[in-house]
């Protein structure tokens, strides 16, 4: 049995399970081109190998996340747990000096997200945000630091008014009670924010 080629084989195969024929979803095809836009993307942007190969596990991690939540509004804790690890080790290789204060924001990050969704809950008797949605918050900070991490809340948010506005512009209904993945406005905004900086 050959190896499976990511795209080339989505491609070379009209679409179709190799074996028994039936049509194979085009979301796959759009995740792994996905895939491969995240890679260049940071390699666009990123100048040395080693930071580029960091930048695409935290990327390629993040484009998982994002389409689960997108899909199955859950946050998986076998990828948001390890991310949060994975962000810190990735700092004390990039920015040794910087450890603690990303280990400040991964805990501020948690508890801040943590606070809210009991708040919220208290306040109006359901659910407002997710603990994936906290600990994905908890990895942003690991990621980006104190500094970026408030960044990483505002352009989530902004993402998440853009998500609302394409539902109400597709005739969906847009409430107070729609419920909005969080989670893939939280990792783009991480994404850009770890590419670009806080500034």
């Amino acid at each position: 049995m050959g190896a499976l080629v990511p795209i080339v084989s989505f491609l070379w195969q009209g679409g179709r399970c190799r074996l028994c024929g039936a049509p194979i979803a085009p979301m796959h095809l759009a995740v792994e081109l996905a895939a491969v836009g995240v890679a260049g993307w940071a390699a666009l942007i990123v100048t040395d190998a080693t930071t580029v190969w960091i930048g695409c596990a935290l990327g390629w991690t993040l484009l998982a996340l994002g389409w689960i939540d997108w899909r199955h509004m859950i946050l998986p804790d076998v990828l948001t747990l390890p991310l949060v690890l994975a962000g810190l080790a990735a700092t004390w290789i990039l920015a040794p000096d910087s450890l603690v204060d990303h280990a400040a924001a991964a805990v501020a990050g948690y508890l801040v997200f943590r606070a809210l969704e009991i708040g919220y809950r208290r306040l109006r008797g359901r659910d407002g945000l997710g603990q994936g949605d906290a600990k994905l918050l908890a990895a942003a900070g690991a990621w980006v630091g104190l500094a970026g991490l408030p960044f990483v809340i505002l352009g989530g948010a902004l993402a998440g008014l853009c998500v609302a506005l394409l539902m109400h512009l597709r005739g969906e209904q847009v409430g107070a009670t729609t419920a909005l993945p969080v989670g893939t406005c939280l990792a783009f905004a991480l994404w850009l924010v770890w590419l670009y900086g806080p500034a």
